[in-house]
């Protein structure tokens, strides 16, 4: 016997996580890209997570790619790097 199951219109949703340093002080660029990102893809995207960290880390993940990391970028946040790996993402996406 062979089950046949089809989505239709099922929407693939994209969920983004920040893992930011909370010793180091990150929690105000990590809500700033945040709500970034937000007001950017709005519906576009399932959620942004916040996810606490140590060891002066920042990092932007869309579903299991990591997509920016401080560490590889001369320890600066790039907010605009950050929505632009992540435009290309939803739009990969949608």
């Amino acid at each position: 016997m062979i089950i046949a199951v089809a989505v239709l219109g099922a929407n693939v949703m994209t969920t983004v996580e920040i893992e930011y340093c909370v010793p180091c002080g990150l929690l105000d660029p990590a809500v700033e890209t945040q709500r970034e990102l937000l007001e950017t893809f709005g519906r576009g995207l399932d959620g942004v997570r916040l996810k606490t960290g140590h060891g002066g880390v920042f990092r932007v993940a869309v579903g299991d790619e990591l997509v920016f990391d401080k560490a590889e970028h001369g320890n600066e946040i790039d907010l605009d790097l950050i929505v632009e790996e992540v435009d290309s993402r939803v739009a990969a996406d949608a």
